[in-house]
C-alpha cells in the first residue's frame, strides 16, 4: 500500500492530472450535446427524415427508452477512456522523462512490485474519473429524458449494468496506458502512439467493418470485438444491439487485452535498464 500511495502522490503533485481533468469537462459536455440531439433522432426517426425504409434492427433497437437512456448515462466514454489512457502512459513515461526512474528502482528494487503499484494507482485514477463523469450524467440524463418524454430509466437493472461496465472500461483503459508507457519510454512518443491507436483505429475500424459488412454480411460485424475502442462502447449499451456481440463478450475481449497487456508491461520492465 505504500508503494500505491507513493504513485498517488507522484500524480497528485504534477500539474497533470486536473490539467486532462479540467479538458475532460468540455468534452463531456460536447458529447452530451451530440447525445442529445442522436437520441431525439433515434427516438422520432422522422423528425430528422430518416424513412421507416432505413430503419434496420439495429437502429431500431437503438431507439429503445432502456438503450436511449443507457447511452446518455455513460456519456462521456469515448474521451473519458482516452485522457485515462494517456494518464496511464504519463505514470510512467514521467519516470523516464524527469529521470527519476533509477532512484525509484533503488529506493524499491522489487520493479514486479512497483510496476504493479503503478496499475493500481493508474486504475484508481481511472476509477475517479468514471465516478465524477457518471455523477455528472445521473444528474443531467434524467433531465434530458424528461424533455424528450421518456423516464429515467433507473428502475430498469440494464441501465445499473452498463454503468458498472462504464467503469470498467475506464479501469482496462487505465492498464492499457501503464502498458504504452512500459513499451515505450519516450513521452511523445508514447503519447502520440497510443493517439493514434485510439482514434485512428476506432475510426479506420468503423470505415472498414462497414465496407467489409456491405460485401460479406453483417457478420463482419462480430470482428469490432479486436477493437479496444469499439469493444469498450460495446460494453456500455443498455442491452444487446442485433447485429453486434453481446456485451459481454466485449467486456471478456477487454478484460484479456488489459491482462497480457499488464503482463507483458511487467515482464518488459523487470528486464530492461532503466539507467
Amino acid at each position: 500500500m505504500n508503494l500505491v500511495r507513493s504513485e498517488l502522490l507522484k500524480i497528485r503533485t504534477t500539474n497533470t492530472w486536473w490539467v486532462f481533468g479540467l479538458i475532460t469537462l468540455p468534452l463531456w459536455g460536447l458529447t452530451l450535446l451530440i447525445n442529445y440531439f442522436q437520441s431525439q433522432a433515434v427516438l422520432d426517426p422522422a423528425s430528422v427524415g430518416v424513412p421507416e425504409s432505413e430503419q434496420n434492427a439495429q437502429f431500431q433497437a437503438a431507439g429503445e427508452h432502456v438503450n436511449v437512456a443507457a447511452n446518455l448515462y455513460t456519456n462521456g466514454q469515448f474521451f473519458g477512456v482516452l485522457i485515462v489512457m494517456l494518464l496511464g502512459v504519463l505514470v510512467v513515461t514521467n519516470e523516464f522523462f524527469h529521470q527519476t526512474a533509477t532512484t525509484t528502482f533503488l529506493t524499491t528494487p522489487h520493479r514486479t512490485a512497483v510496476v504493479l503499484a503503478k496499475l493500481i494507482a493508474a486504475g484508481i485514477l481511472g476509477l475517479i474519473f468514471w465516478v465524477v463523469t457518471t455523477g455528472l450524467n445521473l444528474i443531467f440524463t434524467p433531465l434530458i429524458l424528461g424533455s424528450l418524454d421518456v423516464s429515467s430509466q433507473l428502475g430498469e437493472g440494464a441501465i445499473w449494468q452498463a454503468i458498472g461496465l462504464n467503469g470498467l472500461a475506464y479501469l482496462l483503459w487505465a492498464i492499457f496506458g501503464i502498458g504504452f508507457g512500459v513499451l515505450i519510454r519516450s513521452q511523445i512518443g508514447a503519447t502520440v502512439t497510443a493517439l493514434l491507436v485510439y482514434l485512428a483505429g476506432y475510426i479506420g475500424a468503423i470505415i472498414v467493418l462497414a465496407i467489409l459488412a456491405d460485401r460479406f454480411g453483417d457478420w463482419i460485424n462480430n470482428l469490432q470485438l479486436i477493437v479496444p475502442s469499439l469493444a469498450s462502447q460495446l460494453m456500455a449499451t443498455g442491452t444487446d444491439l442485433p447485429g453486434s456481440p453481446p456485451r459481454w463478450a466485449g467486456a471478456a475481449v477487454m478484460v484479456a487485452y488489459a491482462v497480457v497487456t499488464g503482463t507483458i508491461g511487467t515482464l518488459i520492465m523487470r528486464k530492461r535498464d532503466v539507467s
